[in-house]
């Protein structure tokens, strides 16, 4: 069977038979790929560890008949050591749930979802940032590669600068007479706070009162919901 190799993460793992396992991969070149690990189950598997969730691999992989490719080798790049902290864990959870939705077919590029979700990842493991503002950036962000961005400059109805209003549905704000019953209440540091979130200013991020930073972490999880059609399920057990 031809071989090829990529850099990738490691999103999700599923138990196949007695010994096997589909792995879920995000990689830097070909997009989302499935492939089977044969034995890695087993304790005398070479790579069994290295193909855990949220690692940073160097795989080669043989390309199979069907939907499913083959792992013959596998290097790590990054052995991640979130599931040692249970608020960094489930940030990180939410995050591959996330990129494997939203790069939702195989076998297609998608490169800046890659380097956003392993810098994240990176982020996560360093600590550069409390768990809930990485999760809320990213979610931002990668749904803005998707091309889902928010519009924070003027209301969408009517185009007006002076808004107070954000809607969920469409990611944009609004003024008090374009609003809808679903708007939520967008003061002028919420407005800042969900600006910078969205173009990594960590500054202005960390510089947010805690307060505010809870009311929009409610807009993100409502905006990324509408537009992921459901809920994530690992959300509910992510500890802010």
């Amino acid at each position: 069977m031809p071989t090829y190799r990529d850099e990738a993460l490691v999103l999700r793992t599923h138990q196949l038979g007695e010994a096997d396992r589909i792995i879920t991969l995000l990689t830097r070149r070909f997009g989302k790929v499935r492939a089977v690990a044969r034995g890695v189950r087993r304790s005398s598997s070479k790579f069994g560890s290295r193909l855990e969730p949220f690692n940073h691999i160097d795989v080669q992989l043989a390309q199979g008949r069907g939907s499913l490719d083959v792992v013959a080798q596998v290097e790590a790049i990054r052995n991640s050591d979130l599931g040692a902290d249970y608020g960094r864990f489930t940030a990180a959870e939410v995050l591959v749930e996330a990129a494997d939705r939203l790069v939702a077919e195989e076998r297609s590029p998608a490169r800046q979802q890659f380097m956003l979700l392993a810098g994240a990842l990176w982020a996560l493991e360093k600590d550069y940032h409390a768990p809930a503002l990485i999760v809320d950036s990213y979610l931002l962000r990668s749904l803005a590669i998707a091309g889902y961005g928010v519009q924070l400059g003027e209301c969408a109805g009517c185009g007006q600068r002076e808004v107070g209003w954000f809607l969920p549905q469409t990611g944009s704000v609004c003024c008090a007479n374009c609003k809808d019953p679903s708007s939520v209440r967008l003061d002028e540091d919420s407005r800042r706070h969900l600006g910078a979130l969205l173009a990594g200013d960590w500054a202005t991020v960390e510089a947010s009162a805690r307060a505010v930073a809870r009311r929009v972490d409610g807009m993100v999880v409502d905006y990324s919901t509408w537009h992921l059609d459901r809920a994530l399920r690992s959300l509910p057990f992510f500890e802010r």
